[in-house]
């Protein structure tokens, strides 16, 4: 089983490196490693040059932005299962695709979600972010796994479509909205934490973030046909320490 991770990234030099190790030193080498760059203007394109003979393909053009270079990754990818990390991200160790993939050929599913774990820059974590009690009906109240943590089968691209740019922030919530609410895919936990993540992406930067991925979440969810509750969407903080009192 080829698994196929993409990488898009723009001016990244401060991290770059550490994520191309990080795919490099996996147990697991049956890997296609895909770096997507936006056209860096820093020293971004001398470390994947670099660390070339660990990346499989790699591309440096301007983009759309980060989804329409995603799309450019899954294009290019020719993987049974792909995979996100991120650009400030490692894997969580090296075993982790070798647990991916074993995850994956005892378990006929279209997709595994997991969990990922959310490090300051000095090391120090301060979050486990787990898909443990999640289900696709929480889209419905403005609660997704992990992206980093979710692998998907190829053939899901080819069946249902890529990441739609009409999104700042939030096409990663209606792909899987597409995915797991319209079309009903198969899907396991795998309670593998795939990824250290880096605390401070896009999406989680103050409350006009927030409001902007709320405003994301209604418009993914109404693209295609889900019913929900607005109240419910934008109080989702809310639901979400009542559900962890609950736990």
């Amino acid at each position: 089983m080829k698994i196929s991770i993409i990488t898009v990234c723009y001016n990244s030099a401060a991290t770059i490196e550490k994520t191309i190790l990080s795919v490099a030193e996996q147990t697991n080498k049956n890997v296609e490693y895909i770096i997507v760059d936006g056209n860096s203007t820093d020293s971004t394109l001398e470390i994947i040059k670099k660390h070339e003979s660990k990346i499989t393909k790699w591309i440096s053009e301007p983009d759309k932005g980060l989804y329409d270079a995603m799309n450019k990754g899954i294009e290019m990818a020719t993987g049974d299962l792909i995979g996100i990390l991120n650009s400030d991200d490692v894997f969580n160790n090296e075993s982790v695709l070798e647990e991916i993939a074993n995850f994956h050929q005892k378990n006929d599913t279209h997709a595994s979600v997991g969990n990922i774990s959310q490090h300051k820059e000095n090391g120090k974590i301060v979050r486990l972010y787990s898909s443990k009690f999640w289900s696709p009906e929480k889209l419905k109240i403005g609660f997704m796994p992990p992206h980093p943590s979710i692998f998907f089968k190829k053939e899901l691209f080819n069946k249902f479509g890529n990441y739609e740019l009409g999104f700042k922030i939030g096409a990663d919530y209606e792909l899987i909205t597409r995915f797991f609410l319209k079309n009903n895919i198969s899907w396991k936990y795998s309670g593998i934490t795939t990824t250290a993540m880096l605390v401070g992406g896009l999406s989680s930067s103050g409350s006009a973030s927030y409001s902007l991925i709320t405003k994301e979440i209604q418009k993914a969810l109404s693209m295609n046909n889900i019913q929900f509750s607005p109240l419910k969407i934008k109080g989702r903080f809310l639901w979400k320490i009542i559900g962890f009192l609950r736990k």
